[in-house]
């Protein structure tokens, strides 16, 4: 492990909520196996994020709705090893959290036997009971709203979400619900920069943007999208800065720098 690592804190739900009030920036990314998960733990990422989006970019598949618990639990055990400093967490795949228990029971799962810190889970005001039960039951929850991917067949495509004023007031108002049901984080993923910046600042809880805003608390990548290895066509909001580094771990460093001093996302990745 370098220095730099061993004399960072660790990063807890209590450090997050310090990063916000203190208004320093929250740097994620995703990873699946344990080597780039070192990678990111020797770079200063602050939470790693096991997304189901492995499905599209280990897998293959079109969407990431073909993502079973086994696939997650596996990844985020193999990106536990790779850590030391940094929050784990895990998606909760399609179908894996329909009724309360079933989300407790999964949920365990990824804590207890993946290594998981938290886990995260698409919805709105319809998954407060839900959350309200994993914190309850002591498991951390990051709530996820704007484009949700798992919803991509119901809402038509990958397209951004809440430039309606209803569908606006709809996401501040699911965001201020999660909130009080016990998330103790927020990602907003495609959502116009003016309602991004509304949400982050009517929050208590962090909230990390992904196509938002750089008024957010932190940022969030896929990890094959800033190393430039992703296929198929990438959204706006992602960034390769493999083009200006000399080596992998030097892109994932020069993405925490972006992020930390507010260079990333700029206007060409964000939406209006």
């Amino acid at each position: 492990m370098s220095t730099q690592t061993d004399t960072r804190k660790k990063v807890t739900v209590r450090r997050l909520a310090e990063m916000k009030k203190s208004q320093e920036k929250i740097a994620c990314l995703t990873a699946y196996d344990a080597s780039f998960a070192q990678l990111l733990e020797n770079s200063g990422v602050d939470i790693v994020l096991v997304g189901d989006s492995l499905g599209m970019v280990i897998q293959g598949e079109e969407t990431t709705l073909p993502v079973s618990v086994d696939d997650m639990l596996y990844h985020t055990q193999c990106v536990a090893k790779g850590l030391d400093n940094a929050l784990l967490i895990t998606d909760m795949p399609f179908l894996s959290f329909t009724t309360v228990e079933e989300a407790v029971f999964n949920a365990g799962l990824f804590m207890k036997q993946g290594g998981a810190h938290m886990v995260k889970l698409e919805g709105g005001a319809d998954q407060a009971d839900t959350v309200s039960a994993l914190n309850k039951n002591g498991i951390p929850v990051c709530a996820h709203l704007g484009l949700q991917p798992q919803y991509i067949h119901k809402i038509g495509g990958y397209r951004v979400q809440g430039r309606e004023a209803g569908m606006a007031d709809k996401m501040l108002a699911d965001a201020l619900i999660l909130q009080a049901a016990g998330a103790d984080l927020m990602i907003l993923e495609c959502v116009p920069e003016s309602l991004a910046s509304k949400i982050t600042a009517a929050l208590d809880i962090p909230v990390i943007g992904i196509g938002a805003s750089v008024d957010c608390d932190g940022q969030i990548l896929v990890l094959y999208d800033i190393l430039d290895i992703s296929f198929g066509l990438r959204p706006k909001f992602s960034k390769s800065f493999m083009s200006t580094s000399n080596s992998i771990e030097n892109a994932i460093q020069q993405y925490v720098t972006a992020v930390k001093s507010g260079d990333f996302p700029s206007a060409d990745h964000v939406f209006n």
